[in-house]
């Protein structure tokens, strides 16, 4: 789910925007909930992190948006900030607050949903996974990307992780189908490596962390190929 912030002290200027995402929101199946604001000083009164995205009016009444953004800035370095105007040259001083973009008024759907479209795109690209993973006397939460590599031991699982390494239950075929579509790589029947944190391969090793994992004959060429795919995937962000 999205989390918008409209921020449009015209509410004539509002209610299109609501529209807009309404549009949007069926037109590309991304599930959308937004608030409306009608001045910068009310959204940023009690501002808690929790927007991925604020559509931001630079000309108000009371608090500006660039004034609202700059507070804004101060208490979220996460959020999207779209800001919306009818003056270019106050749109461009948007870099001064890590402003994504910018919509001129009067604002079009195809317009905005361009920049919905970016938003949206960077937003998924930094969502942090994390797994559950059941050790002694508990649950343990890990975020994905800090797991280096899975180690098959006897009946025991252990991650080594950016927070050190911690001993679990399972397999290493349950843990292979759960995280193989975030880049992780079976290196032979003992390891599971996550592509993210591979600095290179050499000598039949994959070099995780100053840490050589042997690679299976079996495996090496499907694993080195793999690899070479995150590696592109991640140029062409």
């Amino acid at each position: 789910m999205i989390q918008i912030a409209i921020v449009e002290d015209e509410a004539s200027y509002a209610d299109k925007l609501a529209e807009y995402l309404r549009r949007y929101e069926t037109e590309r199946k991304e599930p959308i909930e937004f608030s409306v604001f009608s001045d910068g000083d009310e959204i940023v009164e009690g501002y808690k992190a929790g927007f991925d995205i604020i559509l931001l009016d630079i000309q108000m009444r009371f608090m500006d948006g660039m004034t609202a953004a700059k507070r804004i800035r101060d208490m979220d370095s996460r959020v999207v900030i779209i800001f919306i105007t009818n003056m270019t040259q106050y749109a461009i001083q948007g870099y001064a607050v890590d402003a994504l973009d910018y919509v001129l008024k009067p604002v079009t759907y195809f317009a905005l949903a361009q920049r919905l479209d970016r938003a949206i795109t960077k937003i998924k690209k930094h969502t942090i996974n994390f797994v559950a993973v059941p050790v002694k006397g508990g649950m343990l939460k890990l975020d994905v990307s800090k797991i280096y590599y899975i180690e098959s031991q006897g009946h025991n699982i252990i991650f080594h992780t950016a927070g050190g390494t911690y001993t679990a239950s399972g397999t290493m075929k349950k843990w292979t189908n759960e995280l193989e579509s975030m880049h992780f790589f079976r290196g032979n029947n003992s390891y599971l490596i996550n592509l993210e944190h591979v600095d290179g391969v050499k000598d039949c090793c994959a070099l995780v962390k100053g840490e050589r994992l042997l690679l299976s004959r079996m495996r090496k060429a499907a694993f080195m190929e793999a690899l070479a795919d995150y590696i592109c995937e991640v140029v062409a962000k």
